[in-house]
C-alpha cells in the first residue's frame, strides 16, 4: 500500500498522537522523564507501526505491526488510566481523550480483520 498516508487507520492514530501531546503538556514538569515521555512514546509508536508495517508492502508483515500498534493504543489508554488515578488529569479531559483512543482501536482492529481476509 502506497499511501498510508490516506487511511483513516493512520490518520486517526495521528490524532491520537496530537490529543495526546496536547495533554500531556498540562502534566506536571517532574512528570517529564516518567509519564510524559512514556505516554508519548507510546502514542507516536501507534502511527510508526502502521506506516512501517504497511511499508514493508507484505500482509503479515503488516498484520504483525497494526498488532504492535494496537498494543501501543492499550497502553497509552493504560498511561492515561494512571494518570488519571493519581489526579494528573480530571476525568472530563482523561474521557475526551480515551474516547478518541477507543476509537482509534477499534479502526484498527477492522482493519487488521480486513487484512486478514485478504492474506
Amino acid at each position: 500500500m502506497s499511501n498510508y498516508k490516506n487511511l483513516n487507520v493512520w490518520i486517526l492514530s495521528m490524532r491520537t498522537v496530537k490529543e495526546i501531546y496536547d495533554l500531556t503538556r498540562l502534566y506536571p514538569r517532574e512528570e517529564k522523564f516518567g509519564l510524559i515521555s512514556q505516554t508519548t512514546r507510546a502514542a507516536v509508536s501507534i502511527p510508526a507501526n502502521i506506516a512501517e508495517g504497511l511499508g514493508r508492502n507484505y500482509g503479515k508483515d503488516t498484520i504483525q505491526f497494526l498488532h504492535i500498534s494496537r498494543g501501543s493504543a492499550y497502553e497509552v489508554e493504560t498511561l492515561l488510566s494512571v494518570a488519571l488515578m493519581i489526579n494528573i488529569i480530571d476525568p472530563e479531559k482523561f474521557n475526551k481523550v480515551n474516547e478518541v483512543i477507543e476509537n482509534n482501536i477499534r479502526v484498527i482492529n477492522g482493519f487488521i480483520n480486513y487484512l486478514e481476509t485478504k492474506v
